[in-house]
């Protein structure tokens, strides 16, 4: 949480799981501070949480990403060279090995 200070009822979100909850209590343990989160009952360093607010806005922007990614694979698979392409296979899925 860069340049946040975490509290107790904050809504946050730990990346690297997806996991997303409020915390519970904050703990300092060998020299870091910790929170718990309802969720799950465990402990997460507090500088590798996220505010849940911003974790939306990235899932969103990831969503519109998706979607022009389709986009383009729904353009090129209509592209008549990829047709001609498929047209002259065998649809055989030789390996060779």
């Amino acid at each position: 949480m860069d340049d946040m200070v975490a509290a107790v009822g904050m809504r946050v979100r730990y990346p690297r799981t997806g996991t997303t909850g409020k915390i519970t209590r904050l703990e300092k343990l060998k020299g870091g501070v910790f929170a718990e989160i309802d969720t799950t009952r465990l402990l997460y360093r507090v500088d590798q949480l996220v505010t849940a607010d911003v974790a939306q806005v990235r899932k969103k922007a990831g969503l519109s990403d998706n979607i022009e990614q389709v986009k383009k694979e729904r353009e090129y698979l209509s592209d008549s060279g990829f047709s001609e392409a498929v047209m002259h296979s065998d649809q055989s899925c030789e390996g060779g090995g």
